[in-house]
C-alpha cells in the first residue's frame, strides 16, 4: 500500500515542480507592481519613481508604482506581505518597516519571516530645517530656541515611527529637548505642512525637498548624515553640533515570503544594475540619493540590523503607537 501510495504522489510532485518551473521560466509576463505604502511625494514615492521605470526596461515589462496608503505604512506593507508569491507584487519601503515592528503591539506581518529580501537599492540623508518665519539660522540657535520656548515649537512627522519622526526624536533625546511631532499622512503631507509654515521644524528627506531650500521656502540647518551633502552645499551637519547625531532613510526592495529564489534573483540583478547606471547618476546626485545594491542575505541581515539599532531610541523617548 505505501509502495502504490509513494507510486502515484511522485508524478504529482514532478508535476509541480515542471509547472512551477515553467511559471519562473517565463516570468515577466505582465505587468508588475512595486507597492509604495506613503503618498505621493515622500522619499519612498520618489526613489520608486526614480528606480523602477529603469528596473522595468531591464526586466522587460511595465512596472507600476501604487500608492497603498494608512497606518505608517502599514496597511500598503500588509497588502505585500499577504500578496500571492509570483513576483508580480513587490514593496519599496524605508525605516518603518522595521520601527512598525517595535512601536505597535498588534501588526499583521513579521518584518524577518513574511518578506524575501530583494535588495537595499539606495539611502538618502535627512536635514533638519525651519519656515523662514522660525528665528533659528543654525542647529545650535535651534537647540536654544526650543530649550528657550519648551513645548512651543513643532515639526512634521510622516505618522509613527517613520523616517521624520526617528530622526526628530533622536535630535530630542541628543539636544534633550521637546520639539512636538504633528502627524500627517505622509513624507510629502509633511513636507506640505512645512512650506506653509503649519510647523515650524522639518525633518524631511533630502530626496525631493533640496529645492525648496533653493527656492527659499525652507532654511536648511544640517544634514543628518556624517559628512555634509552635494545636493545642500554650504549645509554643516547636525553631528557637529550634536555627537553621535546620525540618521539615513534606507530603500529596500523586497517580495512576499515563498517568492522562487530563481525570481528574486533576477529581481536583485535588475534592480542593483538600474540603481548604479549611469542614467541614474545624474539624478541621484541631485537629489542627494546614494545608489547601493545589496544581495538579498546582506538585505536580510540589514533588516535584523535596524531593529537592534532603532529599539534603545523607541524605548527611551517612549515612542508607542496603538
Amino acid at each position: 500500500m505505501k509502495r502504490k501510495w509513494c507510486a502515484a504522489i511522485v508524478p504529482l510532485v514532478m508535476v509541480a515542480a515542471q509547472t512551477s518551473h515553467a511559471q519562473t521560466a517565463k516570468y515577466p509576463d505582465r505587468p508588475i507592481r512595486l507597492v509604495a505604502p506613503f503618498p505621493p511625494g515622500g522619499t519612498v514615492d520618489v526613489v520608486g519613481r526614480l528606480v523602477g521605470p529603469l528596473a522595468a526596461k531591464l526586466l522587460g515589462q511595465q512596472m507600476v508604482i501604487e500608492n497603498r496608503v494608512g497606518a505608517s505604512g502599514i496597511i500598503g506593507t500588509g497588502y505585500v506581505a499577504q500578496a500571492k508569491p509570483d513576483g508580480y507584487t513587490l514593496l519599496i519601503n524605508t525605516t518603518p518597516l522595521v520601527t512598525n515592528t517595535l512601536m505597535y503591539s498588534k501588526i499583521s506581518y513579521n518584518v524577518l519571516n513574511d518578506f524575501e529580501a530583494i535588495s537595499n537599492i539606495a539611502s538618502t540623508p535627512s536635514f533638519v530645517s525651519v519656515h523662514p518665519s522660525v528665528p533659528a539660522r543654525s542647529v545650535k540657535e535651534l537647540i536654544s530656541l526650543a530649550r528657550s520656548r519648551p513645548g512651543t515649537l513643532n515639526y512634521g512627522g510622516a505618522g509613527t515611527g517613520t523616517n521624520p519622526h526617528i530622526a526628530g526624536e533622536l535630535f530630542n533625546y541628543l539636544a534633550k529637548t521637546e520639539i512636538a511631532v504633528v502627524q500627517y499622512k505622509g513624507g510629502g503631507p509633511a513636507l506640505t505642512a512645512a512650506l506653509s509654515g503649519e510647523v515650524g521644524v522639518s525633518f524631511s528627506g533630502v530626496a525631493g525637498a533640496t529645492g525648496f531650500v533653493k527656492s527659499g521656502r525652507l532654511r536648511a540647518l544640517g544634514v543628518t548624515s556624517l559628512k555634509p551633502v552635494a545636493a545642500l552645499p554650504g549645509v554643516p551637519t547636525i553631528a557637529s553640533v550634536l555627537p553621535g547625531y546620525e540618521f539615513a532613510a534606507w530603500f529596500v526592495i523586497a517580495a512576499p515570503k515563498g517568492t522562487p529564489r530563481e525570481i528574486v534573483s533576477l529581481l536583485n540583478q535588475h534592480f542593483n544594475t538600474a540603481v548604479n547606471s549611469p542614467e541614474l547618476a545624474g539624478r541621484f546626485a541631485g537629489e542627494g540619493i546614494d545608489a547601493i545594491g545589496t544581495t538579498p542575505e546582506q538585505t536580510a541581515a540589514h533588516l535584523e540590523n535596524e531593529l537592534k539599532k532603532f529599539e534603545r531610541v523607541i524605548r527611551e523617548r517612549k515612542m508607542k503607537a496603538e
